[in-house]
């Protein structure tokens, strides 16, 4: 009998040790296990990174919402109008439908809406109503000094690569000096809407029945220089304009000869963006597809 009670003691402890065991091994496998998934979720995420990094078409493109910074490239297979859209509903909360006042200035204003630059930062929308709405979003922007000016600030990018061409050759501001070439306030667009328009011209513009007038001065709030990123320049030669557009700057507004919009994208991907290269009076414009 007390032999019995011994064989069963040892059994019960044999039990007890396999059992904390077992528990050991479980947790070991446990801790190797999600060490696995955390190196495999980390190695995936890196590698498109990396890719991201050696893509020479176009600069990644940082996101909250998305795992990955990677380039955007519209579908080939879409039309110019689609590629153009795909691209800018990326940057807009809202695309604004045909036929309105806000669809009318996009078309017209709306080519750095397609811009792939990190570095600079787009409005909201495409009409600003009033000088502290202006002021706001200026307020946000990390601005760069035009070199050999006297006060001409651009969105940083904007500038680095309008100094960088204008090293490779002399481009001066359309003005000579002044401000008024570069990022302006809402007042300063107001006033040279005011020297070519009126509100009976602004009405017209409003309801679709005049549009030639967006070529020589922007309505009031809607100027890309209320953005940091156009310039009036006084250009000449082929060789300025190559300096130019080898570093992103393109006339992208049709008529208005002075007025290079930094678009961050090479002379190449504005044809893939569905840009419309049109020449007028010897003058090249990449002209929106709306």
């Amino acid at each position: 009998m007390k032999l019995t009670i011994r064989k069963k003691r040892n059994i019960t402890r044999i039990i007890k040790k396999l059992t904390f065991l077992s528990i050991v091994i479980l947790i070991i496998f446990t801790l190797v296990a999600s060490n696995e998934i955390t190196h495999n979720q980390l190695s995936r995420t890196g590698q498109p990174l990396n890719g991201c990094l050696t893509t020479d078409l176009l600069p990644c493109r940082d996101t909250s919402h998305e795992a990955i910074l990677q380039p955007f490239i519209p579908n080939p297979e879409l039309n110019k109008q689609q590629r153009f859209l795909s691209a800018i509903a990326r940057k807009l909360p809202t695309i604004p439908q045909p036929g309105t006042y806000e669809y009318i200035l996009l078309r017209a204003y709306g080519a750095v809406f397609v811009n792939q630059d990190v570095g600079i930062k787009l409005p909201p929308k495409d009409i600003f109503a009033n000088e502290q709405e202006t002021q706001e979003f200026q307020a946000t922007l990390t601005m760069g000094h035009v070199d050999g000016t006297n006060d001409c600030y651009l969105q940083k990018s904007a500038a680095d690569a309008l100094n960088k061409a204008r090293i490779q050759q002399k481009i001066p501001l359309k003005s000579g000096y002044g401000s008024g070439d570069c990022t302006r306030t809402f007042n300063t667009n107001l006033k040279f809407w005011h020297k070519y328009a009126n509100d009976r011209i602004l009405a017209k513009v409003q309801h679709g029945q005049e549009t030639k007038i967006l070529g020589l001065v922007a309505p009031p709030g809607t100027s890309q220089h209320l953005w940091g990123l156009a310039i009036d320049l006084h250009v000449s030669n082929k060789e300025q304009i190559k300096a130019l557009n080898q570093n992103s700057w393109f006339q992208t507004v049709e008529n208005d000869a002075p007025h290079w919009t930094y678009v961050g994208l090479s002379e190449d991907n504005l044809l893939l963006f569905g840009f419309n290269k049109q020449v007028v009076r010897g003058i090249t414009y990449w002209i929106t597809p709306l």
